[in-house]
């Protein structure tokens, strides 16, 4: 029996995909969610092996969920038109189902499923989708955090500096510190060009948040933020730097 989850904040919609799911005894429906955080809450109570899981929804998006689900399931996107999303799906051979969702298109998408349910190619092609997405998307105003199985949504405005920490990336924020799975060229890419600079091979910091440049030795500079905290500022941070605040 393969166990699915329909995360959606239209009934309708998740009414109409068990619908059609009546033509397929073999997959059964464990949990509906109508936003993320229940998406997630469920996902890891149930571990299923596929989830429909709508884009748009509120508080946090379908994507936002996904980047916060360890061991991604298989997904078949639900969505209303939206052409940046559907090149994003096709370009990295997701399945997706667009609104108002035809039985036919329904079964295409069935059709595909079994190879889609490796655990192991799934995870490559939704991390290289999730990736995509975000680098070409507008940059965004937040970040959204999984910390002790709490889902954080930290506006850009409140994050100091981000620190790279191997593979992950550690925020200092008004609240805190939190950690995400990502890569500090991720963030470099993704968040703000005017907002935030790189200014090290390991820090990026709010620019916001400088109060003051000091030449530490020759040809060695740090930087201090509001939070009375000092970071080292390499050569080409500095060049970067100075030119962001026009000096």
């Amino acid at each position: 029996m393969i166990k699915t989850i329909l995360i959606d904040d239209e009934p309708l919609a998740r009414d109409i995909i068990k619908y059609y799911l009546m033509d397929y005894p073999d997959i059964e429906v464990v949990a509906e969610c109508n936003d993320g955080f229940e998406g997630l809450k469920a996902i890891g109570i149930h571990s299923p092996d596929l989830i429909f899981l709508d884009i748009q929804m509120p508080k946090i998006t379908g994507f936002e969920m996904l980047e916060l689900v360890d061991d991604k399931p298989a997904v078949i996107f639900t969505t209303a038109f939206d052409e940046f999303a559907i090149k994003a799906f096709e370009v990295n051979a997701m399945d997706y189902l667009l609104k108002p969702i035809e039985k036919s298109r329904f079964d295409l998408a069935m059709s595909k499923l079994p190879g889609k349910l490796s655990a192991e190619a799934n995870g490559t092609t939704t991390k290289t989708l999730l990736e995509a997405v975000s680098l070409t998307a507008a940059p965004s105003n937040r970040v959204v955090v999984k910390s002790n199985g709490v889902i954080k949504i930290i506006a850009t405005a409140d994050i100091h500096y981000l620190e790279a920490d191997d593979d992950h990336v550690r925020f200092s924020t008004t609240d805190g510190i939190y950690v995400k799975n990502k890569t500090m060229s991720f963030f470099e890419q993704s968040l703000d060009p005017l907002q935030f600079i790189r200014i090290h091979r390991s820090y990026m910091i709010n620019l916001s948040q400088v109060t003051k440049i000091e030449l530490k030795e020759k040809d060695s500079y740090v930087v201090l933020l509001k939070s009375n905290i000092w970071l080292p500022v390499s050569r080409t941070g500095y060049i970067k730097l100075k030119a962001a605040l026009g000096i």
